[in-house]
């Protein structure tokens, strides 16, 4: 296949990284590899975005820790990154949000290389461009795509009364496209079939079987540090020591937002946090 018909892809992973594990950093490895095999794309960026403190999730410690774990823990990567904007927004900001602005921001350092006809004429067809047009995925012009990484939880996660706006999900999911990796327990297919809305973008949507059985979680790491158990070879060395130096994760840190309504329900139900 010649390079013109070639896609180029960054993957923008959103969630807590509460902390940051090496599945975490799997689900990159993994996503590239599968579209890569596919012939038409090539995977030049990832991109890791915690999510602010504003998300009220229970146990969730401060952003500046979950950042610079993220940091340390893609110090050895050559493609993935961490970004700070949606962790320094002082309110919960929607991933449909946080995915525009990085294609704003990809779209802008694709355009400083271009010439400015090349520019204008980009700008007035991107204008123009129907967000939903076909039923494909949403390849831009320049053939550069961004697409969300998620794990199966997320995608299940779109059937929670409340936690999304239908209107994200289309946008998501029409508009940008969705890398699912699988864990043991889950599947996807199904749960696509039962979604009218993931149904009609289900093209969009790239499902990732991951056949190494992998089930390190956050939440399982939290649990293990509150009982002073290991978690080495389960989290990036540097990682581990920082949470050490740092005394991050306690019986306290996991009561915190205990009694809060997390924001995307506080958001679209108009509840308060008590």
């Amino acid at each position: 296949m010649e390079g013109r018909d070639i896609t180029r892809v960054v993957l923008l992973a959103c969630g807590s990284f509460n902390p940051v594990t090496n599945m975490h950093l799997r689900m990159f490895e993994l996503a590239r590899d599968h579209l890569e095999d596919t012939g038409q794309y090539r995977v030049v960026k990832g991109i890791i975005s915690p999510v602010g403190d504003g998300y009220k999730k229970k146990g969730l410690i401060e952003a500046c820790h979950r950042l610079e774990m993220a940091r340390l823990a893609t110090e050895s990567s050559d493609w993935i990154t961490v970004d700070s904007w949606e962790s320094l927004q002082p309110d919960w900001v929607e991933t449909a949000k946080v995915i525009r602005y990085h294609y704003d921001e990809l779209l802008a350092a694709e355009q400083n290389n271009d010439d400015v006809d090349t520019v204008k004429y980009a700008k007035k067809r991107r204008i123009q461009e129907n967000y939903f047009e076909g039923s494909s995925h949403h390849k831009k012009r320049d053939g550069l795509q961004l697409m969300l990484l998620c794990g199966a939880d997320v995608l299940e996660s779109f059937g929670i009364p409340n936690m999304w706006k239908q209107e994200d999900i289309a946008e998501i999911v029409g508009r940008y496209g969705l890398v699912c990796i699988t864990r043991s327990g889950n599947d996807p297919h199904k749960f696509i079939h039962q979604s009218d809305m993931l149904w009609k973008y289900r093209k969009n949507i790239q499902v990732v079987h991951e056949w190494v059985t992998n089930e390190i979680s956050a939440t399982h790491v939290r649990r293990a540090l509150r009982r002073g158990r290991s978690v080495r070879y389960l989290l990036p060395d540097s990682v581990v020591h920082y949470i050490q130096e740092n005394d991050l994760y306690s019986a306290e840190t996991e009561r915190k937002n205990a009694d809060v309504v997390l924001a995307p329900l506080q958001r679209n139900t108009g509840a308060s946090s008590s």
